[in-house]
């Protein structure tokens, strides 16, 4: 067993005590970040060579170990309420926090023997990285924790990471991080040969090269813990990860890669406070001078974003459903704008089944930034098709790496001599043809459809309709959204 499986087992298992406690997946995770986070400061305080204070003596990983009883509750509650109000790393990682282990005795097992035992500075970064990170993933496929949302498959982006090429000198964000899975895999690609970088270009990847901004405090707080075991920005520094809405305002800075797979949701949820300090949280149109259309759709405000921050010549990979392709309106309007004003080159249709969030139908967009021009940057778009024909499920058939190496090979290649029957191309004349500028193109033939001697398995056959059907109620409550504002009511009753 590998060291990184070893502390999972050994951690997880202890997840299992606490549900009865009514102590989640979620809120275990994050007490664990609390608690990796003081051993870890606190192991770099006691070190022989260049000892590093990180966490003030009144908040130290020792005062926990002194504690004992219900002396404990209070000294790891006033522990967390004094480095929420810090700056920094320190500040991102411990908002909001709270204790959410009543019982003392089992916050004592579980600082003393599960998390003290351990020496997590010594077990190198790629070990607890790893060991966090498959933590994460236990967490995101625990059906009840609602972790999923923030988890895209592994294996898909170490695809979209190769093809996209990050360098070292790179400055990478994703707009929506989640636990941060984007710029994990980012770093370690451009990391490779690291040894060869100067000083300086190793300072700027610790420091300067991934950067993210997400919503939610408590998924904020996993995505800085999870860099900061991967060795990714520094504990008392600044934090890399901004927690905020991103789609609020052009924060004014401009990256040379964006990669994200922003949040399914379709409506965007803002929160607005008011001249007399009141809030005011509803769904709503996000209108900014950056953006070419005003909607309340989410999937169009991240894409609208992503084009904002970034940087000439810059290049980016995004995980948009399969709505943004058709939808009239505004999403016309911008599918124009990205042919238009960008090099929208490639696009990797996604297949079913491979996220936690049931019935996407997704698309991977990948799309340079280019000068002001008076001409059209999109010459041509090759599109990728990994659905059709494609069965995959979370358990018994995951995505795999491997599956993305036709798509990989293809995107490297001299584009126009590949030869694959699931890649192909549309000049910029054929696709400004379409009606409404529809990008969603298929052209293989669906097997399922005609080949009744050689159907799938029925729980995946089940599985495929239990998406359709999902993906259509999506659908159903666009056109709902989309009539209410317009104005359109149901006719009255008539007696």
């Amino acid at each position: 067993m590998t060291d990184s499986r070893r502390l999972v087992d050994k951690l997880w298992s202890y997840c299992n005590v606490l549900r009865d406690d009514g102590v989640g997946v979620i809120e275990y995770t994050e007490q664990l970040t609390y608690l990796l986070f003081l051993k870890m400061a606190h192991e770099r305080s006691v070190r022989k060579l260049n000892p590093q204070q990180i966490v003030p003596d009144e908040f130290s990983w020792q005062r926990l170990l002194d504690a004992k009883g219900s002396k404990l509750e209070v000294e790891y509650t006033n522990i967390l309420a004094g480095l929420a109000s810090q700056n920094g790393t320190l500040g991102t990682i411990f908002r909001k926090s709270q204790n959410r282990i009543q019982d003392p005795a089992k916050l004592k097992r579980l600082i003393s023997d599960l998390i003290d035992k351990e020496n997590w500075s010594a077990s190198g970064t790629d070990i607890k990285g790893d060991a966090y990170e498959q933590l994460l993933s236990k967490g995101a496929s625990d059906k009840g924790s609602g972790a999923g949302q923030y988890f895209t498959p592994r294996d898909l982006i170490t695809g979209i990471v190769d093809v996209i090429d990050p360098k070292p000198s790179d400055t990478v964000v994703d707009p929506a991080c989640g636990t941060g899975g984007f710029l994990l895999v980012a770093h370690d690609h451009a990391a490779k040969g690291a040894e060869n970088l100067t000083p300086a270009q190793r300072r700027h990847l610790q420091d300067e090269f991934a950067s993210g901004v997400e919503l939610v405090p408590g998924t904020a707080r996993l995505a800085a813990m999870n860099l900061l075991l991967h060795g990714i920005g520094t504990p008392n520094g600044d934090s890399l990860i901004d927690v905020r809405d991103a789609l609020l305002a052009d924060p004014g800075r401009r990256w040379s890669v964006v990669l994200s797979n922003p949040p399914f949701g379709r409506k965007s949820s803002l929160t607005m406070v008011a001249d007399d300090g009141s809030e005011e949280r509803e769904d709503r149109e996000i209108a900014r001078a950056d953006f070419a259309v005003t909607t309340s759709n989410k999937q169009l405000n991240f894409l609208q974003h992503i084009m904002t921050i970034l940087d000439i010549n810059g290049r980016a990979a995004v995980v948009l459903p399969d709505n943004v392709l058709f939808e009239g309106g505004a999403g016309e309007t911008l599918r124009k704008n990205l042919l238009n004003n960008f090099d929208f080159h490639t696009m990797l249709r996604l297949p079913t089944g491979i996220f936690y969030a049931n019935g996407v139908k997704a698309n991977v967009l990948f799309f340079n930034k280019k000068p002001a021009a008076e001409h059209n940057w999109t010459k041509r778009l090759w599109v990728y098709d990994l659905r059709t024909n494609q069965h995959f499920t979370l358990k018994q058939n995951p995505l795999r790496r491997a599956h993305l190496d036709e798509f990989v090979a293809a995107y490297r290649s001299d584009r126009e001599t590949f030869k694959s029957e699931r890649w192909a191309s549309f000049t910029y004349d054929e696709l400004m043809a379409r009606d409404k500028t529809n990008l969603d193109i298929t052209w293989l033939r669906d097997d399922s459809l005609e080949d009744t001697d050689n159907l799938p398995a029925p729980e995946i056959i089940a599985r495929e309709i239990v998406e359709d059907l999902t993906a259509a109620l999506v659908e159903f409550e666009a056109v709902a959204a989309a009539l209410e504002q317009a104005g359109v009511s149901e006719p009255a009753d008539i007696d």
